[in-house]
């Protein structure tokens, strides 16, 4: 889509763009640029909401590895916390360490998925590009 600047044309800005175009030619050509400037706008949504599904995805993935290790870790920590209570024996304080270690595994996990999760955008680019064509709109209509 072409946008013409009056100015550097150097025509009169009073006088119209294109006068012996007939009306018909005119809509023809806006229609055209329009259904042009539609179809743009849907696949740069297309591609920007590809690309974020896709961080989200990563993100519910490290999301549910965090959860389920967060559970191992509970788990592992009450069998490790009951045993060395009961029998205060080196099985317990082994399965305490693994448990421990799950527990940070699990709250790495947790943070860095979260983090990327914050960082999804719902489609910027193409709200960006709506907005100039708003404008741009406005600007032809005056």
């Amino acid at each position: 889509m072409a946008m013409t600047d009056r100015s550097s044309a150097g025509g009169d800005p009073s006088r119209p763009l294109e006068a012996d175009a007939s009306l018909s030619e005119l809509l023809s050509r806006l229609t055209t640029d329009v259904s042009e400037l539609v179809s743009t706008q849907v696949e740069l949504a297309k591609v920007e909401i590809k690309d974020e599904v896709a961080k989200a995805k990563q993100s519910a993935g490290m999301l549910g590895a965090g959860a389920f290790m967060g559970y191992l870790a509970v788990i592992l920590l009450s069998f490790a916390l009951a045993w060395g209570l009961t029998e205060i024996v080196p099985e317990g304080v082994a399965f305490l360490i693994v448990g421990v270690l799950y527990g940070a595994a699990a709250a790495v996990l947790l943070t860095r998925g979260k983090r990327q999760l914050a960082e999804v955008q719902a489609i910027p680019q193409t709200q960006a590009s709506l907005k100039e064509d708003v404008q741009w709109a406005r600007e032809q209509k005056s």
